[in-house]
């Protein structure tokens, strides 16, 4: 985590506050020290902006390292189902691998 790189997120948030990629990159931010602030992050980011297709993979990963298996099956899903929707072929393989390391794991 670093705090500048923080702080300079939220100023430009601030004054970007329709900006997916800056909130998604400030949870990218606090997701191995504030796993919490990250998930929160990613809850608001996904509800407000369901077609930012990069949240996806990592809020899913961090839902999953956090025992939120439901979460993270929903974002895998509707990842996916995104992924398919813009034609993103690359986004697609990646979230289709994934998931199913996750079903693989979980069940």
């Amino acid at each position: 985590m670093n705090s500048n790189r923080i702080e300079q997120l939220k100023t430009l948030i601030a004054d970007s506050p329709d900006d997916p990629f800056l909130h998604y990159a400030l949870a990218l931010e606090h997701v191995d020290e504030m796993p919490e602030i990250a998930r929160n992050i990613f809850n608001v980011l996904l509800k407000d902006h369901p077609d930012y297709l990069p949240a996806y993979y990592h809020a899913a990963q961090l839902y999953w390292s956090m025992g939120y298996e439901s979460e993270a099956r929903s974002s895998f899903e509707n990842g996916i189902n995104l992924a398919r929707k813009l034609k993103d072929a690359n986004t697609l393989r990646e979230l289709e691998n994934a998931y199913l390391n996750f079903q693989f794991e979980v069940g």
